[in-house]
């Protein structure tokens, strides 16, 4: 059986723990990372990220084009680097114009026709001639409040309306993640630093319009806000001191209208010391459908694994910049050999 050939792009806590998973995934094979930082470059991911064995002894490389030269074919590249659509796709041309897939947790790409039409349309393009595929995933978004409202509806004879919530308690996430929130601001900075598009939770609009887009309900009038969660009382985290009126979190709500009817409606709260996590869909219809995780789905450890886990169902895709829902089902399965092509199912 043909083994799956990777490599990891971006070295940031995600990425590494990416490489942790990949390397002890059986049939995947890393070949190395690539970074812009200067201190990780031509280090050995023993060092950098703690592997072990043959994967270890791999190093990090300055770019793709690098990597290839030492390395030879890579099959897919695991990308977390960013979260803009343009951006990403700008990245990651060089692998597409090679024939290299890509996975990656840009929040964007979840839906990249949002913000970046054109230039997934050019991917797309350039995929269709090199036999590459490319998608976004993760868990939100990627899962909770997107993937998993589509899959549900898969039993539904009528759609009226869908609705998520999700309350992440954010003292247990990253620090990238905790200062993402707002944590330790004056109330009216954050709210400037969301109007001017700096803060707030990256690819909610993105979530609410895949959701829209599967059920054939239309993506041009998306309306969102955005309000800090004020400290009640002092709170500590590992990264944070927030005095009380300080901002500890956010309260973000995102609608897609049809003719003036709100479709779909998703419903974010994450902050310091949450007191009750918890992932909830609702679909409203026939029948009536109401799924809930009564603690959460943890998304840093949780977003690695659907990284990962999509690695052979996109090997298996048509080429093209491909939406998760495209995909199908994706599974911790171990990876054997590369599939063969499936039809899209979107």
């Amino acid at each position: 059986m043909a083994e799956i050939r990777c490599a990891q792009f971006g070295l940031g806590p995600i990425g590494i723990e990416s490489l942790r998973l990949a390397a002890e995934r059986p049939g995947l094979v890393v070949l190395g990372g690539i970074d812009i930082d200067p201190a990780k470059v031509g280090r050995p991911l023993s060092e950098v990220a703690g592997l072990d064995g043959p994967a270890g002894e791999t190093r990090v490389y300055s770019s793709f084009e690098e990597l290839v030269a030492d390395q030879g074919p890579v099959d897919v590249v695991l990308h977390t680097a960013g979260s803009n659509a343009a951006v990403t796709l700008e990245q990651i041309e060089p692998m597409v114009a090679a024939g290299v897939s890509v996975a990656t947790t840009c929040e964007a790409m979840i839906f990249p026709a949002l913000t970046a039409k054109a230039e997934a349309e050019r991917i797309d393009e350039l995929c269709g001639a090199s036999g590459a595929r490319v998608v976004g995933t993760g868990v939100n978004p990627g899962f909770v409040l997107d993937f998993l409202p589509v899959f549900l509806t898969g039993v539904s004879r009528r759609v009226d309306r869908v609705y998520g919530e999700r309350v992440v308690n954010a003292s247990t996430r990253r620090m990238q993640l905790q200062r993402k929130v707002g944590s330790g601001m004056a109330p009216e900075t954050f709210r400037e630093l969301f109007r001017l598009g700096k803060a707030g939770h990256a690819g909610f609009r993105e979530s609410a319009a895949l959701i829209a887009h599967c059920l054939g309900w239309p993506t041009d009038d998306i309306r969102e806000t955005c309000e800090p969660i004020v400290a009640e009382g002092p709170i500590q985290t590992e990264y944070f001191t927030v005095e009380r009126g300080q901002t500890c979190g956010l309260h973000q709500i995102v609608k897609v209208y049809d003719d003036g009817i709100d479709r779909v409606e998703l419903d974010l709260k994450m902050y310091l010391d949450a007191p009750q996590p918890i992932d909830r869909v609702v679909i409203t219809g026939d029948p009536p459908l109401e799924l809930q995780s009564p603690t959460g789905i943890a998304g840093d450890h949780a977003t690695v694994a659907a990284l990962v886990n999509a690695v052979p169902r996109l090997l298996a895709a048509k080429p093209g910049v491909r939406l998760l829902p495209e995909l199908g089902c994706v599974a911790p399965q171990p990876v054997s050999a590369k599939p063969e092509p499936v039809a899209a199912v979107v």
